[in-house]
């Protein structure tokens, strides 16, 4: 067994979180996990990937889906109601779903994810968006938040190898 010393040593108070998606039900557990780690004094960094990069867009237009998330169930009528696949298919439905979702986030005061990406940004979260990806979907820095990094794979490895926790979202 090797000793953790010197500059391969977990600190225990870092996390790494890679984010893969970029709907808006997805983008809310990183960034309330990061600016929740951040607020509790940890060190966190974030690796934007593939479908989670937009995250990091200057304009966001997120939206999300009932078609396959059997789990999503919508306050209706009193009650809760799960959406058919074959509905879900329906084109409009998305647009829909969207709209009342953002309008439950609204109603319960729950922050919007450009409100989460902030305080993760005043908290000094750092983020890194993926240069492959970046390069793979044609986006440029400048369409992106100020203050992010870019790098690859190996950039968030010499992260991810010194935290003490990592989550991939």
């Amino acid at each position: 067994m090797s000793e953790e010393t010197g500059g391969n040593a977990i600190d225990p108070n870092t996390m790494s979180i890679i984010v893969t998606k970029g709907s808006l039900d997805w983008a809310y557990p990183p960034f309330i996990l990061s600016t929740t780690a951040a607020a509790m004094g940890l060190d966190v960094t974030m690796f934007f990937t593939f479908y989670g990069l937009p995250l990091l867009l200057k304009k966001m237009d997120l939206k999300v889906t009932p078609l396959g998330n059997a789990a999503m169930k919508m306050p209706m009528m009193g009650g809760h109601m799960v959406m058919p696949n074959i509905v879900a298919a329906i084109p409009g439905v998305d647009a829909m779903a969207s709209k009342m979702m953002k309008n439950l986030i609204k109603k319960n005061g729950v922050a919007s994810i450009e409100e989460l990406r902030d305080l993760a940004v005043e908290a000094d979260v750092r983020m890194i968006g993926c240069q492959m990806t970046m390069d793979l979907f044609d986006y440029q820095k400048d369409e992106m938040i100020d203050g992010i990094e870019v790098g690859g794979a190996a950039t968030y490895i010499e992260v991810a190898t010194k935290s003490h926790i990592n989550l991939f979202i």
